[in-house]
């Protein structure tokens, strides 16, 4: 059944669902292309839900003199600034000197670059503090006495990836998840592409005069067991985990915390009542699916706060965590946290014609121009390819046309019935689109079934319908994030409805 809504022919063929794959799907489609987009899970249900939750220049990329990957993501971070006022706000990060580390000139002359790096910026610049000055919202050792001040962005990053799958929708796009791509082959100067739904396990073929594979870390085992080419380039595989503690302090600013084997670490303000602690780097072989925070990495992150924070976590804390793998472009040499963050984009051709794009590596802030430098490169393919568009137009929900503090004002003006924390969360994940489910509404009951006094079936509707979430885990864990507050008895509530409009 499926396959009859498919056309025979698409322009562009991407494999992977996450930002890099959503990101070049909704590019293509804006371009004028035909697109079809296969996801083998959900949306950004790897690699790209289990970050850091930043949009960032990465300023310890500067100790590798990385200055092209930071000048690109500090441009990136202006432009999402612009585009996705809703998912996209600036943090201001503490970094704490430790006088048996990085020397203070050194962190000085860093931050310098950093905002020379960062041009003209809507965020304030960094300067140097003195610590210990606001005890009742510091948690920093009163040992501490100097430290510096920067700013940076965070993000709802499952939410980014699938804000970029519904422009992609908007612009023409078709979007499948739960399938997989299980057999590729060039036939007659175009791909020839067997596809497999994973839930009612129906095959079906179509064409494509283009393969692009963004399957992040399954990018090497796509190309070796799928598509039997051979790459130039191969991935290193690292784990990242974070950690989910009950709220350490009550201000609004994150900590940027350096270790000893020159790593370092965030603890950011996480949905308002927790605190995230990450990242860790480890070496990761096997199944991405299958990556799990270990004891050594706890140890690791619980250790790195101790060392900075006046009271001190315990594991018997960790209230949830989570862990993703990163696919980094292998150096074959160097440490894992030297690894280079840069991404590549590889062309293999047979003749001039059927082209598999490979995307190695990359991070979430540089989505945006990944996408627009494999659309660049598709041009010597589609003669009357559009031009670029992405960096000039607000993604789906930012067109707030208002700060977003005076978007939520204006909420708050139009639905009073909402309670603060429900609006503020409806503002954050869905910008203007949340008038798509509240438009008139006049109280909570309008919203129909409460599955918790967080979630209520107007947003779930929503969400099948808008945004392909098909089980509890699409619903609560990638589009609302409300995994951490929502009961094992509300979660099934919210099962028995899936099941019962034959969603799940």
């Amino acid at each position: 059944m499926l396959a009859k809504k498919l056309n025979d022919m698409y322009d562009v063929l991407v494999i992977g669902g996450g930002i890099n794959g959503t990101g070049v799907a909704a590019d293509a489609a804006g371009r004028g292309l035909s697109v079809l987009l296969c996801e083998k899970n959900d949306l950004a249900s790897g690699t790209s839900s289990t970050s850091s939750k930043l949009i960032h220049g990465g300023l310890r990329y500067l100790e590798q003199y990385d200055f092209k990957l930071v000048r690109e993501s500090l441009k990136e971070r202006e432009i999402l600034l612009e585009q996705a006022p809703h998912l996209v706000h600036p943090i201001q990060f503490i970094l704490p000197h430790h006088p048996n580390l990085r020397s203070a000139w050194l962190i000085r002359m860093g931050l310098f670059c950093y905002d020379i790096l960062s041009g003209r910026t809507k965020l304030p610049r960094s300067k140097a503090l003195n610590l210990g000055t606001n005890l009742n919202e510091d948690p920093l050792n009163l040992s501490l006495k100097k430290g510096f001040s920067y700013y940076d962005c965070k993000v709802n990053d499952a939410r980014l990836v699938v804000t970029n799958a519904i422009r992609a929708k908007e612009k023409g796009a078709t979007i499948l998840t739960r399938t997989c791509v299980i057999n590729a082959q060039r036939s007659n100067n175009r791909w020839q592409v067997k596809l497999r739904d994973i839930i009612t396990n129906e095959t079906f073929t179509v064409f494509s005069k283009t393969l692009i594979n963004a399957s992040g870390p399954w990018i090497d085992s796509v190309n070796d067991s799928v598509l039997k080419t051979n790459s130039s380039y191969r991935v290193k595989l690292v784990q990242g985990s974070h950690i989910v503690v009950p709220q350490l302090y009550k201000g609004h600013q994150g900590y940027l915390l350096q270790n000893k084997d020159g790593r370092i670490i965030f603890v950011i303000p996480y949905h308002s009542q927790f605190t995230m602690i990450g990242t860790t780097d480890e070496p990761f072989s096997g199944n991405p699916k299958d990556a799990h925070i270990s004891a050594n990495e706890i140890k690791y992150l619980l250790d790195s706060v101790n060392n900075y924070f006046h009271h001190p976590i315990k594991s018997s804390q960790i209230i949830s965590h989570w862990s993703g793998v990163r696919a980094l472009l292998d150096s074959s040499h160097g440490g894992l946290s030297s690894l280079s963050r840069e991404y590549k984009i590889e062309c293999i051709e047979q003749g001039h014609n059927a082209p598999l794009i490979n995307i190695f590596g990359g991070k979430i802030t540089t989505y945006r121009a990944l996408a627009e430098k494999v659309l660049n490169q598709l041009s010597t393919y589609f003669p009357k390819l559009g031009s670029s568009w992405t960096s000039s137009t607000a993604l789906p929900g930012g067109d707030l046309g208002m700060t977003f503090e005076q978007f939520d004002h204006q909420l708050a003006h139009e639905f009073p019935y909402l309670p603060p924390l429900v609006r503020k969360r409806y503002a954050n994940h869905y910008g203007t689109r949340c008038y798509l489910f509240l438009k008139g509404t006049q109280s909570l009951s309008d919203l129909g079934q409460a599955f918790s006094p967080h979630l209520y079936e107007a947003e779930v509707n929503y969400l099948v319908k808008e945004e392909w979430a098909r089980t509890v885990d699409d619903i609560v864990e990638r589009r609302t994030q409300l995994g951490l507050v929502l009961a094992e008895s509300q979660k099934r509530a919210l099962h028995l409805w899936l099941t019962k409009h034959n969603v799940s």
